[in-house]
């Protein structure tokens, strides 16, 4: 185990799960004021494309309707955690339409690093692959 990263405790490891839960739950509702509260203001997602967008411009897509989660369901979600971060990785299934075309549902590996920022967790980065 590196120096710096501390064993995650079953509550750790489970508040972590929930509020990545709770970020997917407001991403597929479509609520941007909601799902921005779990987006630190530096946030910065890497798409399965490689784009890379900044929190303004990803929870922008999601409140303009660009993006529109159908489905996001994660599997097991396993939490590594270190001194003030943490990171989360995980399987799910995922269904989108962007930019008004339909992405089939597929299956994605989701890898987010998490800051205790403002005294809660917050994701800092996301990067989403897809499984062929």
């Amino acid at each position: 185990m590196p120096a710096n990263e501390m064993p995650a405790t079953t509550g750790d490891a489970d508040l972590l799960r929930e509020t990545e839960r709770a970020r997917l739950r407001a991403l597929v509702a479509g609520h941007p004021g909601d799902a921005k509260e779990f987006h630190a203001p530096d946030f910065q997602l890497i798409t399965p494309i490689g784009a890379a967008l900044s929190r303004d411009e990803y929870i922008g897509a999601i409140a303009s309707g660009q993006l529109k989660y159908l489905t996001w369901q994660p599997a097991d979600i396993a939490v590594r955690l270190y001194e003030g971060a943490a990171v989360l990785r995980y399987q799910a299934q995922l269904e989108v339409v962007f930019g008004g075309h339909r992405i089939p549902r597929g299956e994605y590996w989701h890898t987010d690093l998490y800051e205790i920022r403002e005294g809660r967790w917050m994701v800092v980065w996301s990067q989403a692959t897809a499984i062929s």
